[in-house]
């Protein structure tokens, strides 16, 4: 086994392993409804930590799933918490934005859970739920979106995304320099630019270009949703009349990113992904499209928070560290997903 291959299945040990996102067609783009495999929650084992323990309410809330990674979010968690029998969820609803969230938030606030575990629709707008939430004695653990002030949160649980960045850059490079050009041509399509997470994303792919005497010619964001993503690509084609790689920061948008791709019928360009989807996976390894790579974002991180919130409500540590309690942050690796290992990544695809 590689050394990549015993991190990630130590990662899977410790946190459930990675769920992706599946996509079908344009219309009817992400399979919302798919239940998690046992690849992507890890079930409660016996002795240790694992053995029932005092029962822990877990206040619950994520945005409404419009795409893939957000459905395997709430099933990963729903699934996690349901292998546990000294855990009950309570799920609230989002709403359709920040404000929608934090008023129903409130309430679940009134109902006092032991522990609220949160993916926000904006870490920043949240930000003042998660104070006024620890300030009521109820730990919180943010999912995904950072609060930016640690006051905000018990612990911290998202992928890396500067990492993301500087996975897809150094694929890109590295192909780009083995199939000798020079003074390549590199498009960029982010997801929703306003958030955190874009913008660190796009950082460590500029940063890491630059290191390589590159750069991106043309940036179009898009909104995590195949249709943006089939809008932000054509308006990319139209800006570039030559392109040498592309990077689409989400496989979901990807979707519409390759249906742009078939429409505009530009194949003169090869494309990374981003989070990892069972569809992109399948398309990496059938090796039939521009799609040439993925980078890892995985949305086992909900059953990794489910599994964690359960051990601060119960007031234990994690039993691989010498440390008495859960550590404050955690961030799981970005790992690049090729031709040569998508075999091995797919039992892990959502």
């Amino acid at each position: 086994m590689t050394t990549q291959g015993r991190d990630l299945s130590r990662r899977r040990l410790l946190f459930g392993g990675a769920a992706l996102s599946a996509g079908v067609v344009l219309a009817g783009c992400t399979s919302n409804e798919q239940e998690p495999t046992s690849a992507q929650t890890k079930a409660a084992a016996t002795g240790g930590n694992s053995e029932p323990g005092k029962k822990v309410t877990i206040g619950f809330s994520a945005p409404a799933a419009d795409h893939g990674w957000i459905a395997a979010i709430t099933n990963n968690a729903k699934a996690q918490a349901g292998a546990y029998s000294d855990v009950e969820l309570k799920s609230v609803e989002a709403g359709a934005d920040a404000a929608a969230q934090r008023a129903a938030l409130s309430t679940l606030i009134s109902q006092k859970p032991d522990v609220i575990v949160l993916l926000p629709h904006d870490g920043k707008e949240l930000n003042a739920f998660g104070l006024e939430a620890m300030k009521a004695g109820i730990p919180v653990v943010n999912l995904d979106r950072a609060f930016p002030d640690a006051r905000a949160y018990r612990l911290q649980i998202k992928g890396d995304n500067y990492g993301m960045g500087v996975a897809a850059a150094t694929y890109i490079a590295e192909q780009l320099k083995a199939k000798g050009v020079s003074n390549p041509i590199i498009g960029e399509i982010p997801g929703i630019d306003s958030l955190e997470l874009t913008q660190e994303r796009s950082k460590g792919f500029a940063d890491t270009l630059a290191s390589y005497g590159l750069k991106v010619a043309n940036r179009r964001p898009a909104e995590f949703t195949a249709d943006s993503g089939q809008q932000a690509a054509t308006g990319l084609f139209q800006a570039l009349p030559k392109i040498d790689a592309i990077w689409n920061h989400d496989d979901d948008q990807g979707i519409g990113v390759l249906a742009a791709v078939n429409q505009a019928n530009r194949k003169d360009f090869f494309m990374v992904g981003g989070a990892g989807s069972k569809k992109a996976m399948e398309d990496i390894k059938a090796d039939n499209t521009v799609l040439k790579a993925t980078v890892t974002y995985s949305p086992s991180m909900a059953s990794s928070a489910i599994s964690l919130a359960r051990l601060i409500g119960q007031k234990k540590g994690m039993s691989d560290l010498v440390e008495l309690q859960v550590p404050k942050e955690i961030v799981l690796a970005s790992e690049t997903i090729t031709k040569e290992n998508a075999s091995d990544y797919l039992k892990l695809g959502f």
